[in-house]
């Protein structure tokens, strides 16, 4: 009992040095419990009870589905009442995976009695920027879910969304996140999706593997690092001309590429692609050249979206599990909302889905 009492106390002055010393600042949020019980070795009880000595002291405040803060100035009142609507702002909303995903979220909305406004960025900064000034400019909505905008590259933005947690309007990130922001989010492990669709041709006798992703997301990269780590750890060595990177604009117009990406598969029996809609985009290449699929290359999606079940040749895909991804960031929000400040992020395992578009070269 008095080695806990002095852990709290520890814990208390610890928190007052550092708002003394400046290094959290007034609006700045401050480590979360589990953190803090990570840090003393406590449990989250005794963290709590710290936490409510020095709100009590008035050097902090808790804020509904956001956390706890240094105490600054008092919020606006119209950013405190409630208006029982969600914002949803993806990067699209009518094609590919999104409307399964917005079904879903607007399910579990209505079923807690709130309603969804849904924004779309294109992926696009300059878009991204107006809605967040938006919802800063006045109280329309009580809490954001928000697909990052190009979240491989930095962004202007982030310092909107700081301000907007600072007013106590709780944020998930869902499909992505900011690493730059440490706010929850909600996704698959990308990573792994990478490394199952790569395991899965190495296990059909591929070792000439190639691959495509997007360099302005953060799924790219996380795919991409999935795809290395696969062929490291069959000892296979890296080959970077084996890699294509593209952006946003260059996958709208993947066919007027075509000459540099047949060029990196050259002498490649298989390839990785980033998502469904670049490897639906890639058979339509190699039908153009001549290229038997999956005869003369083998080609692995990922989402295992509609693009990838109607494609001419149906897609071997990595499932992207977008239902529970939805209803899971709907739970949490709905959860923050009422109070909860101490959520945990999630990446949900993905899963394999063989179909057409990859053939075995040889027995393992």
């Amino acid at each position: 009992m008095v080695e806990q009492q002095l852990k709290y106390e520890e814990i208390v002055r610890w928190m007052k040095k550092k708002i003394d010393g400046k290094e959290l600042l007034a609006g700045q949020k401050i480590p979360s419990e589990n953190e803090l019980a990570s840090i003393f070795s406590v449990s989250r009880q005794t963290v709590r009870h710290a936490i409510s000595v020095i709100e009590d002291e008035g050097l902090v405040e808790r804020r509904r589905g956001s956390g706890t803060y240094v105490r600054g100035m008092k919020r606006k009142d119209h950013f405190d009442k409630k208006t029982m609507r969600v914002a949803i702002v993806t990067t699209y909303v009518d094609e590919y995976i999104f409307p399964t995903m917005l079904k879903e979220l607007e399910r579990k909305f209505s079923k807690a009695n709130y309603t969804i406004q849904i924004a779309f960025t294109h992926n696009t900064v300059e878009k991204e920027r107006i809605i967040l000034k938006n919802f800063l400019g006045r109280k329309v909505i009580d809490g954001i879910i928000a697909e990052p905008v190009k979240s491989g590259l930095p962004n202007p933005n982030l310092k909107l969304y700081e301000e907007l947690e600072a007013k106590g309007i709780p944020i998930i990130f869902l499909n992505t996140f900011y690493l730059q922001l440490p706010m929850m989010h909600v996704c698959m492990d990308d990573k792994r999706a990478g490394q199952m669709a790569t395991e899965h041709l190495l296990q059909c006798g591929h070792t000439r593997i190639a691959g495509i992703f997007k360099s302005d997301d953060g799924q790219g990269h996380r795919r991409y690092a999935g795809y290395m780590e696969a062929l490291m750890e069959r000892g296979i060595k890296i080959r970077e001309d084996r890699i294509t990177w593209i952006d946003t604009l260059d996958a709208k117009h993947m066919g007027e590429y075509a000459g540099p990406i047949l060029n990196r598969l050259t002498n490649c029996t298989a390839c990785v692609c980033y998502n469904d809609e670049i490897a639906v985009k890639l058979v339509g290449i190699c039908k153009e050249a001549g290229i038997k699929i999956p005869e003369d290359l083998s080609i692995v999606g990922i989402d295992d979206s509609d693009l990838a079940r109607l494609c001419e040749i149906p897609l071997t895909s990595v499932r992207n599990p977008i239902v529970d991804l939805a209803g899971i960031t709907a739970e949490k929000m709905v959860r923050m909302l009422s109070g909860d400040t101490d959520l945990e992020n999630v990446e949900l395992e993905p899963s394999l889905v063989m179909r057409n578009s990859v053939q075995i070269v040889s027995s393992i």
